[in-house]
């Protein structure tokens, strides 16, 4: 290359070089705007909602094998359920949850934990840091006999491997005595009780040993054997009832093959529920070829959320969503926290992941995983009575929505993988 075609060359490179921060900056630029937008927005619409009780479709029960499942969709009803539970331990509690507020519902968990500790009960605690940074930690006042885990904001050893440190553990469980279980969307606290709708299941038999399992690896990991959740076996080998958990630290993530394999086998209808929608493109192409398949698909999420910015990036994927004749019903009567999904008739799941890349991909999560086509039929009505508090989103309708929504749909597009 000569002189003159190598300084061509450079200047070349340099304007490619220049061009490409430019375009970046302007990216950012537009992002932080579009972001601060939607945060003054969200400041408005909170200021001037007014507060109201959601809608509870009730409980719903059904026997699967051994095991007696219960469907609630009051956190109110639940959360006596689970604090009667906590009061007649006998042998041990172990729990997990993710936000844990220091108001009324938060203090009786606490009481009743440390009540149960004190009359000699095993008592396991795991809670998260990162999601209760705004909560005092002059709240959480454990008896010295409870064994207490705050999984911290900022991880140890994260030279061992980033991935592996960087979920929060946002899993809600409750296990009592080995024979009664907990698991689903609720977080611990007095607004989730009667403003959030939302779904947990309780387990009792045999398939609770699912959820003690998944809190003891949580617990286990890196402890000294003699500060470890001891093993127990389960009652049977392949049970249809199932209990998936991911565990960031082993780089281990099975919910999202879950739900990969459901809407793979799917032949009559997929109905999702979820509080946040950004699912990776694995996921939206399996529901995309299901729906042209003929499957009734149908994707249920709040018409407003309480992450404002995550309802505008899942905005971008409805367009696609309804090309494919896809339904997206928009929960209106109250933020709809519900993990849930049920398929055919005969596969169902309830749990803590959403549909996003933070669930799939990055936090600790539990779901469980019924075969069952009783249990299907409850799961049913559930969505059928949350259905009736939406609104349907229509083709013609999204296409005429506002331009200027548009440029903010496309330009939150790169925040999809940290949302």
């Amino acid at each position: 290359m000569t002189t003159k075609a190598a300084a061509v060359h450079h200047k070349g490179r340099s304007f490619l070089l220049k061009t490409g921060v430019v375009a970046a900056g302007s990216v950012a630029a537009a992002q932080a705007t579009v972001i601060a937008s939607l945060a003054g927005l969200d400041w408005w619409k909170h200021r001037n909602r007014k507060v109201r009780d959601a809608p509870r479709p009730g409980t719903f029960t059904a026997q699967v094998e051994d095991s007696e499942l219960k469907i609630y969709t009051s956190g109110a009803t639940v959360y006596e359920d689970m604090l009667d539970a906590i009061d007649g331990a006998q042998t041990s509690i172990h729990m997990e949850t993710f936000i844990w507020k220091n108001d009324d519902v938060g203090q009786r968990f606490l009481d009743a934990l440390n009540a149960a500790a004190e009359r000699g009960v095993a008592v396991f605690v795991i809670y998260d840091g990162f999601a209760n940074l705004v909560i005092p930690n002059s709240f959480y006042r454990f008896s010295d006999k409870v064994n207490v885990f705050r999984m911290p904001a900022v991880r140890r050893k994260w030279w061992r491997g980033p991935l592996r440190y960087t979920g929060v553990n946002h899993s809600k469980i409750l296990v009592v005595d080995d024979t009664t279980g907990f698991v689903g969307g609720y977080n611990i606290g007095s607004m989730y009780a009667s403003q959030w709708r939302d779904t947990h299941v309780r387990e009792v038999g045999p398939a609770v040993w699912g959820l003690r399992n998944s809190i003891a690896k949580v617990w286990n990991e890196d402890r000294h054997p003699r500060e470890q959740i001891e093993w127990v076996s389960p009652q049977n080998w392949d049970p249809e009832v199932r209990v998936a958990a991911n565990l960031p630290v082993q780089l281990v993530y099975p919910i999202r093959y879950l739900y990969l394999s459901a809407i793979e086998r799917a032949k009559d209808h997929i109905w999702i529920t979820t509080p946040y929608f950004i699912p990776d493109q694995q996921i939206l192409d399996g529901l995309v070829r299901a729906s042209k398949r003929g499957v009734d698909v149908r994707v249920m999420v709040p018409k407003d959320s309480n992450h404002i910015l995550a309802d505008w990036v899942s905005r971008g994927f409805y367009g696609q969503l309804l090309d494919a004749e896809i339904t997206i019903l928009l929960y209106a009567a109250s933020m709809i926290h519900a993990k849930t999904a049920t398929i055919d008739g005969e596969w169902s799941t309830v749990g803590t992941a959403n549909i996003d890349r933070l669930s799939l991909s990055f936090n600790y999560e539990t779901n469980v995983e019924i075969i069952d086509p009783d249990f299907a039929a409850e799961m049913e009505k559930v969505f059928e009575a949350d259905s009736e508090h939406c609104e349907t989103l229509s083709s013609p309708r999204w296409r005429d929505r506002h331009r200027m929504a548009r440029f903010a749909e496309t330009v939150l597009i790169p925040l999809r993988p940290i949302l």
